[in-house]
């Protein structure tokens, strides 16, 4: 398709008091007469990495035998399995990769036994087991996440997001030696530099939307219920003026979710603020209740960053090892942690995959709202790879091997999905890891104890 409108940079942004707003995807940043395949607005692939902690009843003995996580049929056109069903809709997106160990997570010393919750998470992303230290001095590997930012951030306003749901102390001790950074991220820039991940969905708004305004002003703003689009008004106008009337769509669109995040985010903030009663007393004031809530919110931000190529690159962990929350949506009243110690009983590991099915849902909302959204010569999702899984298999036993994953977009054309790839035995979960830096054309040859690539 040609197109021979005026062209506008894809880098425009609007600003004003407080803000300063990326773009989404426009026909009018295609230069005119140029195909948009060809059009260098046409964006790279974005990565998302998401960790859910703590395995998968799927992963257990009896899980495999039902059939919980890993479908019986190979290649395409595998039977949805039930922790898997709600991303049935997705199918044709969904690549699943099953049978991989993450060995570097496990104890290599008698001293490190026991300790599995304190080195998943620094794990996850490396494939590099993390140095036993309570100080400074923590060591483990560069995260696939950053490993992509450092690549390609610098042709975006921030090279990557990290967010997280539950907070886990940034320094100290965390048990059995380990220090909390380790448990604390998934994301490291270096093997010795975990960055930081953002509980409050109000930090993570003003990192992508805000532009110089002080806390006290964002405070007064939030008071009164004004939006951050307040300031830009004028030239919110003028660019609806100059545009078709598909972009002007599209503009609407972006600028009604901009607004309508900020606006829950105001609405949680007042609560929180009003002296009622809250379940997570000691959590920032931007932080719901909820876990629901807070889990779409980080995913509406991830979403919104990704459409105006605000980055490419998010990491979200979305719970911590040690988490007891309740998770009642699932139909389950047992705490997160006690029911994942289920003790091999055939009732208590239904009851965590139900659990375990709960959480992927909410990865459905996330596909759902990336394939809503219209970007170059496809959608969101056509033009993603999101890295879906835990560093853990069996958590009754804090097993690493058989880890629950999955490969989600079309990554541009270098995935497929509606597939199941089925690791052989002991294959290193590295592998996938560099699998999917491959995919991303990022050509690492090693990665952790990667062997090789998978094929896909």
């Amino acid at each position: 398709m040609f197109l021979s409108k005026k062209h506008l940079s894809r880098r425009t942004f609007l600003t004003g008091a407080g803000a300063a707003i990326a773009l989404p995807f426009l026909d009018a940043m295609v230069p005119a007469q140029t195909a948009i395949r060809k059009t260098p607005a046409n964006p790279r692939s974005r990565l998302a990495c998401i960790e859910m902690v703590h395995g998968s009843a799927g992963s257990t003995q009896y899980g495999m035998e039902q059939q919980l996580w890993m479908p019986e049929k190979e290649g395409p056109d595998f039977p949805f399995t039930p922790i898997l069903k709600p991303l049935e809709p997705f199918r044709d997106y969904v690549t699943v990769v099953t049978q991989s160990d993450l060995r570097p997570a496990e104890a290599f010393q008698a001293n490190e036994e026991g300790a599995d919750h304190f080195r998943s998470s620094a794990v996850f992303l490396t494939a590099a087991h993390p140095k036993q230290t309570e100080g400074a001095d923590v060591l483990a590997g560069t995260s696939i996440d950053q490993i992509v930012a450092q690549a390609y951030g610098q042709s975006t306003p921030i090279p990557s997001i990290q967010v997280c749901i539950e907070d886990v102390a940034a320094s100290g001790s965390c048990g059995f030696n380990y220090s909390c950074a380790y448990s604390g991220s998934i994301s490291w820039s270096s093997p010795k530099s975990p960055v930081p991940m953002l509980l409050d969905p109000r930090m993570v708004f003003e990192n992508l939307f805000g532009d110089g305004a002080s806390p006290a002003e964002r405070i007064v703003r939030g008071k009164q219920r004004r939006s951050i689009l307040d300031g830009i008004t004028g030239e919110m106008a003028e660019l609806r003026h100059d545009v078709g009337p598909g972009d002007r769509a599209r503009l609407e669109a972006y600028f009604d979710s901009v607004r309508e995040i900020e606006q829950q985010i105001q609405s949680i903030e007042a609560y929180n603020l009003s002296g009622g009663h809250r379940d997570l007393p000691s959590a920032p004031v931007g932080v719901p209740d909820s876990w629901e809530q807070h889990v779409k919110i980080m995913f509406d931000l991830q979403v919104l960053a990704f459409s105006a190529d605000i980055t490419r690159v998010s990491a979200f962990k979305m719970s911590r090892d040690l988490s007891n929350r309740v998770f009642a949506e699932s139909g389950v009243k047992t705490p997160f942690h006690t029911m994942s110690h289920h003790g091999a009983s055939p009732s208590k590991i239904m009851d965590f995959s139900r659990i375990n099915t709960y959480h992927v849902s909410l990865l459905g909302y996330f596909l759902q709202k990336l394939e809503a959204i219209p970007d170059g010569d496809g959608n969101l999702l056509d033009h993603s790879l999101i890295y879906y899984g835990s560093p853990m298999g069996d958590s009754n036993v804090h097993a690493h091997r058989h880890l629950p994953v999955l490969l989600v977009g079309r990554a541009n054309g270098r995935l497929s999905g509606n597939r199941h790839v089925r690791c052989p035995d002991e294959t290193p979960n590295a592998n996938v890891l560099l699998t999917v830096l491959n995919k991303l054309d990022i050509p690492l040859d090693h990665i952790g104890d990667s062997t090789g690539l998978i094929p896909l």
